[in-house]
């Protein structure tokens, strides 16, 4: 399974975390400082769902975001996983051509 949001396509992101020490200005000291600035990582809520398709009548094991799963329950789960590209449209079957 991807460590991704299949829909949306969230991953994970650095940033920093900043550590301050002293007493804010308002509370009586001489304000807040900087000490210490650490890599750290922002994780998506990602979750790992089997999500049924009545359209393929059939399971389709997804990773996606809390956010995603949401998106699915507005817009239908063949619309969404279709346009996310997760899943394929269904072929049709030629139709046979009249011949006149």
């Amino acid at each position: 399974m991807p460590n991704y949001c299949q829909i949306t396509g969230a991953k994970a992101k650095t940033g920093n975390r900043i550590h301050r020490s002293g007493l804010a200005k308002k509370k009586g000291g001489i304000g807040r400082h900087v000490t210490k600035v650490v890599k750290r990582v922002f994780r998506p809520n990602l979750r790992k769902k089997r999500i049924f398709v009545p359209e393929l009548n059939e399971w389709v094991k997804v990773t996606l975001t809390a956010r995603a799963l949401k998106t699915v329950d507005k817009n239908g789960a063949y619309n969404t996983l279709l346009e996310a590209g997760v899943i394929k449209a269904p072929k049709q079957p030629k139709k046979a051509e009249a011949a006149n």
